[in-house]
């Protein structure tokens, strides 16, 4: 996958993608299973193949042996139409061997699940250099607040229109990392490593302040791609 921009070793970077023509990416449950599995196993330097493993229990998956991880993931999230990724570069072109092996790997699972061919995802995933504390602080809260938009999709254009349903959903939603950094003790957290970023947040009643401020604040920054 070549691309303009050139990932150095220890920095973070945003990535993210989309389903082509902004498709349904996630249809059900197991579909969101499998793609946080293949963020865990997919993330080494040894290939995986999982129809080769015994086990289709996510919680089993994520107990599976690794080698060794070619990035640290900080933090993600699953939509239902695309993703979002805070990766820290390990080095040996590690970010791109990575998306190579989840891309490749999803697409052939949902192609075989739903009966479909051709690409499932809009070319190349996009990638952005947090360079700045503020901007990867922001965008650590960004992600993780994204599922709001399944209840509420305007809500960054016009507003929170019920804060408190807003801190529920996300809550109990199971499909971003927003638990782990809650202190939630659940497999999913084998899939990241929040020691490698800045220590942004003192506690986990910090985490949640600082990230559902956004809720009712016009960010100072925004995501850019």
């Amino acid at each position: 996958m070549s691309r303009s921009i050139v990932f150095s070793q220890d920095e973070f970077y945003h990535l993210y993608n989309r389903g082509t023509e902004k498709r349904i990416i996630f249809s059900a449950k197991a579909d969101y299973e499998r793609f946080i599995a293949l963020l865990y196993l997919c993330n080494d330097t040894q290939n995986v193949h999982l129809n080769d493993r015994p086990s289709s229990n996510l919680a089993e998956r994520l107990l599976l042996e690794r080698v060794s991880p070619l990035l640290n993931i900080g933090a993600y999230c699953l939509m239902p139409n695309h993703f979002h990724l805070i990766v820290q570069e390990r080095g040996d072109n590690g970010i791109s061997r990575f998306m190579q092996k989840i891309i490749t790997g999803y697409t052939m699972y949902f192609n075989k699940r739903y009966e479909r061919t051709g690409a499932l995802f809009q070319g190349e995933f996009k990638a952005t250099h947090a360079n700045q504390d503020e901007y990867l602080k922001y965008l650590i809260s960004y992600i993780h607040l994204n599922p709001i938009k399944i209840i509420d999709s305007q809500w960054k254009e016009e507003g929170i229109k019920d804060k408190k349903r807003a801190e529920n959903f996300l809550d109990q939603y199971l499909y971003s990392s927003y638990l782990d950094y809650c202190g939630k003790t659940r497999p999913e957290r084998k899939v990241i490593n929040k020691d490698v970023l800045p220590r942004y947040f003192s506690s986990v009643n910090n985490f949640k302040t600082t990230t559902r401020d956004w809720l009712t604040s016009t960010p100072k920054v925004e995501p850019r791609g």
